[in-house]
């Protein structure tokens, strides 16, 4: 995830997957549904992400008003408009039955444009200090923190936990059911839910969003319903559980420092808040 301003452009997107509020006990309406995985407490959170742009506006302004730019926004637009990317978090793929009904795999264009910078643009003065002043910032707000090895060790930790993941002999049982029963609604036979989630087919545009097709949407309502029906997600979170509590029980040490440092990061945020917010 990168940090607000030398962001040249990425813009992250946080999707709550979730699936549609039918009513009926035990039906998953969110992701956050499934409960909470062993991860979690040393993971950045959306609102980590939040606190930590305006810490990072403020200290930037702070910084560009000494560089003889008093009137920096908080939220500047380039010079000129960057092409956007957009990192999309899938999890466990499609999950909002209504939502994929309407939109397949990929949601509201305006959700995109929400999260464009809302403050004028950068004289070519202010972007020619801009880049300094942001690296100052992020210093300051990883003040105290051994960022080589201890920040975010739950992140780098995630990708080989995932492997692991993938290849249990439950979780991909349940994918194979998954994978026919979308057959057999006459959808592709994918080997899992990220690979129809991912299906080049869906033509992502630069946002990342999808062209909202009457195949992908079928699609997605398909395989959100085989989902809901065989109960995939439900398996899916209890494996990944499993070997997460696994993970940090081998590497205690190391998730406790990671943990540390996360909460040096929030407290240095914190602190910034208080003093410029």
């Amino acid at each position: 995830m990168t940090m607000r301003g030398w962001r040249l452009g990425l813009v992250t997107v946080l999707v709550a997957l979730c699936v549609s509020g039918s009513g009926r006990p035990g039906a998953i309406r969110t992701a956050s549904d499934l409960g909470p995985l062993p991860a979690d407490r040393y993971a950045y959170t959306p609102q980590d992400y939040q606190r930590s742009q305006r810490a990072s506006a403020l200290l930037v302004r702070q910084c560009m008003a000494k560089h003889g730019h008093p009137d920096f926004p908080l939220d500047p637009r380039y010079p000129s408009d960057p092409i956007v990317a957009t990192a999309v978090s899938t999890d466990y793929g499609v999950l909002d039955l209504a939502a994929a009904r309407r939109w397949g795999y990929g949601w509201d264009p305006a959700k995109s444009r929400a999260l464009r910078p809302k403050g004028r643009r950068m004289t070519s003065a202010e972007y020619a200090d801009f880049p300094s002043c942001n690296a100052e910032s992020s210093r300051r707000l990883m003040r105290g923190i051994d960022v080589k090895r201890d920040w975010l060790y739950a992140s780098s930790r995630a990708v080989e936990v995932d492997e692991t993941v993938k290849r249990d002999p439950r979780l991909r049982t349940a994918w194979d059911v998954w994978s026919r029963c979308m057959a057999e609604q006459g959808f592709a036979r994918y080997p899992d839910p990220v690979a129809a989630y991912t299906n080049s087919a869906w033509q992502r545009g630069s946002d990342g969003n999808t062209r909202h097709t009457p195949r992908e949407r079928a699609t997605a309502t398909a395989d959100v319903t085989c989902k809901r029906r065989h109960r995939t997600a439900e398996l899916w979170h209890a494996v990944r559980a499993r070997e997460q509590a696994a993970d940090i029980a081998r590497h205690r040490d190391r998730y406790a420092a990671g943990l540390h440092a996360l909460r040096t990061y929030r407290a240095n945020i914190a602190e910034v808040l208080r003093k410029l917010g």
